[in-house]
């Protein structure tokens, strides 16, 4: 690669907010011979030593609300890339950015700075690289690198990053130092990040699904969804769930030629994906439609438009659902939204059917522990909302001894009460906001138990537990009053089963 010219050279621009993706916009931009100033409302955040060492001057970093905050700061400011970390709607973040505004400065965020890279090396190198892009309030992860692996599996390149880590542009700077960048880029975008990002171009999109989530950073339910369905305006191929009512409503037309769906029922518009039961096996299916020869549409009549659409075709079955090495419905249908977007850049069924065979799930997402006198115990940490616990829980299809509590992020767990009262044996309550959530499951005339600990509700747990159930750790709550992070709590949760499996005599 030749000398790479920015189009941020010599642009003023303010990071708001060192987190991983406000330090790696510093760094980049810095990189591409911008002037940088740095403002974070804490005295020491992280990342302070690495822009040093990147040459940042002690004069361009304004620390500690006051100085973060003031007026001063945003003086001869073009651009400020705001943390998605910060809550832009709330105070005292929300008077700071109305007073850029009025300055006329614009307010992105570090995937547009990214988008704005491809489109540099676009028309200086001629690097047309396909952009994958995942948004949704569960299954972002595990999506993102299942279609990462199937491109791998198709021998194309491919990074996956954004909210997944690393940050976009950390991962295209060692991609350009490495001289090595990749054929496919796989980003798992936030809302958060969306709200600040208006000129990236995905080949293809997916909104998984919408349920409440993050609402004390968005403001409100209708906010939340059209930063989420944003990403779909943007794309060539918007690729909804049939599942989510909330999703399907962020296209105009379910039949237009620019839209794909997936969902748990029999697809019925060829390029859809979908289920098909046939003598009660789960089979993954495509509709696809043969007939190449004949127009997709009409020809439209003279002064006349016909809208395309896509046809009618036939279902053809992929492979069982239960081939899939990771468990529930929510992971089948994670696998077809996966496909959906790797056949969205003409990747051949082979390589996405192998991967989705071999995929195993990330860390503490509805992960297998180990099976205790017949019953098999679930480690579903990360499920830190009341859709993620909804969908693990519908997922088991079977009876089930439900864990949840912890803080709950002023979330409605009413919508647990339908599931609950179908699936849940009991429900184990823990916690801080344990009594918000058992009086929100009242109705569903479960039994409900309090414990203090985890390890706790996992020892008790077999009493109410009978061979061929599930004991479901899916707190649908964040951690932090408890725990370290939802990955601490998984582990703990490990533990705790692990030493229930010794008290039985199942482990020596």
């Amino acid at each position: 690669m030749g000398s790479f010219v920015s189009s941020l050279k010599n642009h003023q621009v303010l990071i708001l907010g060192l987190g991983e993706t406000g330090l790696a916009a510093a760094k980049w931009c810095l990189l591409q011979g911008a002037s940088v100033r740095v403002a974070d409302t804490r005295v020491s955040p992280p990342g302070l030593q690495a822009l040093q060492e990147a040459g940042l001057e002690a004069q361009a970093f304004f620390l500690g609300e006051e100085r973060a905050l003031g007026d001063s700061v945003l003086d001869g400011i073009q651009s400020i890339v705001l943390s998605p970390g910060l809550l832009p709607f709330a105070s005292p973040i929300k008077e700071f950015l109305d007073k850029a505004q009025a300055r006329n400065i614009e307010i992105i965020g570090e995937i547009e700075l990214f988008a704005r890279a491809l489109a540099d090396l676009q028309e200086q190198f001629q690097y047309t690289p396909k952009v994958l892009a995942v948004t949704g309030t569960n299954g972002k992860t595990t999506v993102t690198t299942m279609t990462r692996d199937m491109c791998q599996q198709a021998g194309l390149t491919a990074i996956a990053a954004g909210n997944i880590s690393p940050a976009a542009l950390d991962a295209l700077m060692m991609a350009m130092q490495n001289e090595k960048l990749p054929d496919v880029w796989v980003l798992e975008l936030s809302s958060f990040q969306m709200h600040t990002t208006t000129t990236l171009k995905p080949n293809a999109s997916t909104v998984l699904n919408v349920t409440q989530d993050h609402l004390d950073w968005h403001g409100s339910m209708e906010h939340y969804i059209q930063s989420k369905a944003r990403l779909l305006a943007l794309s060539d191929i918007a690729i909804v769930s049939r599942d989510d009512e909330l999703t399907m409503k962020m296209v105009d037309y379910s039949d237009d030629i620019h839209v794909r769906s997936f969902g748990s029922d029999e697809p019925k518009l060829a390029g859809d994906l979908g289920v098909e039961y046939i003598n009660g096996m789960a089979w993954l299916c495509v509709n696809e439609y043969d007939d190449f020869d004949a127009p997709v549409t009409k020809q439209p009549k003279k002064k006349s438009y016909e809208r395309p659409v896509r046809p009618q075709g036939e279902i053809k079955r992929l492979m069982p659902a239960d081939a899939m090495r990771v468990r529930g419905r929510h992971n089948t249908l994670n696998g077809l939204a996966a496909v959906a977007l790797c056949r969205a850049i003409g990747i051949a069924y082979a390589p996405l059917l192998t991967t989705l065979r071999d995929y195993e799930a990330q860390a503490h997402r509805c992960n297998f522990v180990r099976t205790i006198q017949g019953v098999d115990f679930i480690d579903d940490s990360k499920g830190t909302n009341v859709g993620a616990t909804q969908a693990a829980l519908v997922g088991m299809e079977r009876p089930t001894i439900l864990i949840l509590g912890g803080l709950g992020k002023g979330q409605d767990f009413s919508p647990l009460c339908a599931p609950v009262q179908r699936y849940a044996r009991a429900v184990f309550l823990i916690g801080v906001d344990r009594e918000i959530i058992a009086s929100a499951l009242e109705p569903a005339g479960v039994p409900m138990e309090r414990f203090d600990s985890l390890e706790a509700a996992v020892q008790a747990s077999m009493q109410y537990a009978k061979e061929g159930d599930v004991v479901l750790l899916s707190p649908a709550c964040a951690s932090f009053d408890m725990f370290k992070g939802y990955h601490h709590r998984g582990q703990v949760f490990v533990e705790a089963v692990t030493q229930l499996a010794t008290d039985l005599g199942e482990l020596a």
